[in-house]
């Protein structure tokens, strides 16, 4: 199980982990080794509450294919094991932003103060503008 937070958690059964070959220079042992992974995560297909499955298709990321599919690529590290581990803590954290409810706006109207200040600055813009005119003798 990936835990997400306190009473979310994803199996890592719906996660699909696959080792490939890392890009990059390393010499001659990153061209030979599948250090890096590839993780693929189904959202509209996984166990996670609808809202949260919403709030996750909704995002433009470039990591979310038109299916729905998230592809993560994690090769930052030299291991498999790490770059695992950097693979399934970069999902739990964009699920876990996902699952927070953003708060709705209020609207406001701004004060009769902030008003104000707002034409005094426009009208001072003003003025040094008109300063800035031609002088007629």
């Amino acid at each position: 199980m990936l835990q997400i937070n306190d009473h979310l958690a994803v199996p890592l059964a719906e996660i699909e982990l696959d080792a490939i070959r890392a890009q990059g220079a390393g010499g001659q042992k990153v061209n030979k080794t599948s250090s890096a992974v590839h993780l693929r995560f189904d959202i509209a297909g996984s166990s996670l509450p609808d809202d949260c499955k919403a709030r996750l298709l909704a995002r433009r990321d470039r990591r979310l294919s038109s299916d729905g599919i998230l592809v993560i690529k994690a090769q930052r590290h030299r291991t498999q094991e790490a770059n695992r581990d950097d693979a399934l803590q970069r999902l739990a954290e964009i699920i876990q932003r996902a699952a927070t409810v953003p708060v709705k706006r209020k609207a406001t109207r701004p004060t009769r103060g902030a008003q104000r200040r707002r034409v005094d600055t426009k009208v001072q813009r003003g003025r040094v503008k008109a300063l800035r005119s031609r002088i007629d003798d």
